[in-house]
């Protein structure tokens, strides 16, 4: 569209220093950049009326929900289609006038924000200079360090954004989550709030976020049922096949739904594994294992597998000619030229798997476990609790620590730290691990310690709350704090959702965190230091020094 059109972006651990200007790492084009800009901006203005409108008993449940979708789509990974993209932006600025109105006096003043009352321009390629002029919505008339600050929200903002709109899809809302979400966007503009009040703001958007998981976590189990230990096939069966990745398990209830009695088998990728482990898709004989590994791979992996394919969440890649004829996305998931199919219905991508030739023969290729969620080890068992078998082992000494090494993986060089430092983990350490960073280690024989499984898979990303709970009620069983229990974490970052994890666990007063493979670039080297010496967040270093740190604290 622009051959000139540069763009700056650098919400992701894989940007280019100070952030993307030609193309995105990611595969994301500027004309996106530029339209993930302007949808920000127009949510901007849209979140200053929603706030006002709220305050005069006025607000719109349908605005708040799609606030949340629309910055959903933002994230790294989820929608590289401008046309998309720009239905986004029309839609944002239809209710934030809507909002306008609604809020009655309060909306016939001259807004503080341009965002509030700016107008769209005609055409897409109108709407994409105006995203490139407008850039990331934060206040560049502030210093460095406020707008690090800002971004460092607002990256969080959109963690907590995506998690909502998981929960909402399975009936979970909280409107304090939408409202604050809504009121932190119009603060953008608020030339009162300084370098502490954006800290302050920073670790509120972790509470909040520690909320959507909640709601999150409620309506997983809740609908699914409490994810129990379960070993997950990594061969394949002979025959027709779907592949599907992401997070969201709704999409997998109705796909499995759909491909019922059509003999079709469904396996999970990347994020999806851990889904083996709820009771509701058990039942489903042709919901079968786990093909291949974390996202980053998928264009080789998705090459390969001889099946249609469904991507729910973020973590899209621009697909190679190998498979896109036969790839299909859903939810906020978009990519020019790819069909998109809407929630409920997938009966396109269905057709497309029973044309494909699927496997031609079956293979065994061992198996992982999945399940150990919080109720598998906080619950009460007739022959005794897992959380009581560990804290037995803890005081005897048979399990001398916990060291959670989890998180977002990618392919950017220094990643390996992360197998390493799991395979040089001692024998009297436990790994727990959630989110797709497992890839690096999942299928590796860690043994066991007295029957526990020294290689402990607690969810997805979306589990980290699952994670938390664990922590709490171990630290509320021993009489301790958080930080006091012998629990380490070494987290890998990618994306947003790692953001508002991160900034959860500052919430919650987590210090020594060992985060890598980089550290954000869009952190200014004074608020680097004031993390890390506020909250004692730690770069990571090779695998045997930090290991030798952790085994002697």
């Amino acid at each position: 569209m622009f051959d000139d059109l540069e763009m700056s972006c650098n919400q992701c651990e894989q940007t280019q220093g100070t952030g993307c200007r030609v193309e995105g790492v990611c595969g994301k084009l500027p004309e996106a950049a530029a339209l993930q800009d302007l949808l920000t901006y127009t949510l901007r203005g849209l979140s200053y009326w929603a706030t006002l409108a709220r305050a005069s008993g006025a607000g719109d449940p349908a605005a708040d929900r799609f606030t949340m979708q629309a910055l959903f789509a933002t994230l790294t990974n989820v929608d590289f289609d401008p046309e998309r993209l720009e239905a986004l932006v029309r839609r944002a600025a239809e209710l934030r006038d809507g909002l306008r109105a609604a809020a009655g006096p309060a909306g016939e003043a001259e807004p503080i924000d341009g965002a509030a009352t700016f107008e769209l321009a005609a055409d897409l390629m109108g709407l994409i200079d105006q995203g490139a002029s407008t850039g990331l919505p934060v206040d560049r008339t502030r210093t460095k360090d406020v707008q690090s600050l800002q971004e460092l929200t607002l990256y969080g903002l959109r963690g907590v954004a995506a998690y909502a709109d998981h929960a909402a899809i399975l009936g979970q809302e909280d409107p304090a989550v939408y409202a604050f979400v809504q009121e932190t966007l119009a603060k953008m503009v608020d030339v009162s709030l300084g370098v502490e009040d954006w800290t302050a703001l920073a670790l509120e958007t972790g509470r909040v976020n520690l909320r959507a998981m909640e709601l999150l976590d409620a309506g997983n189990t809740g609908t699914y049922g409490h994810p129990v230990p379960t070993p997950v096939p990594l061969g394949h069966a002979a025959g027709k096949a779907v592949l599907i990745s992401g997070h969201d398990l709704k999409d997998l209830e109705l796909l499995l739904a759909q491909t019922e009695g059509r003999g079709v088998t469904v396996y999970t990728h990347g994020e999806m594994l851990p889904t083996h482990g709820y009771p509701a898709f058990k039942k489903h004989a042709h919901f079968h294992g786990h093909y291949g590994t974390a996202w980053q791979n998928q264009q080789t992996e998705f090459a390969e597998f001889p099946g249609a394919i469904l991507l729910t969440t973020n973590c899209l890649m621009p697909p190679k000619d190998e498979y896109s004829d036969r790839l299909f996305t859903t939810g906020q998931v978009a990519f020019p030229g790819v069909p998109h199919v809407e929630r409920g219905d997938f009966g396109p991508l269905v057709e497309r798997a029973l044309e494909l030739p699927g496997f031609p023969d079956a293979t065994e290729a061992g198996s992982v476990w999945v399940g150990y969620a919080r109720n598998t080890i906080l619950q009460d068992h007739p022959m005794g609790s897992v959380k009581d078998t560990l804290l037995a082992y803890l005081k005897a000494g048979t399990i001398k620590r916990f060291i959670l090494v989890g998180g977002c993986d990618g392919d950017k060089p220094g990643r390996n730290y992360y197998t390493e430092f799991v395979e040089k983990a001692p024998a009297d350490t436990v790994i727990l691990t959630l989110a797709c960073g497992k890839f690096r280690f999942f299928d590796k024989d860690l043994g066991a310690i007295d029957g526990v499984p020294r290689l402990v898979d607690v969810g997805q990303c979306n589990d980290a709350y699952s994670a938390i709970r664990i922590a709490q009620a171990l630290a509320e069983a021993t009489g301790v704090g958080l930080n006091d229990l012998p629990l380490s974490l070494v987290l890998s970052w990618y994306e947003q959702k790692a953001v508002a994890i991160l900034l959860t666990l500052l919430h919650l007063g987590m210090k020594g965190i060992r985060l890598g493979p980089t550290m954000p670039a869009f952190l200014t080297p004074e608020t680097l230091e004031m993390l890390t010496e506020r909250f004692a967040v730690i770069p990571i270093a090779t695998p045997e020094d930090d290991l030798a740190a952790i085994l002697s604290a």
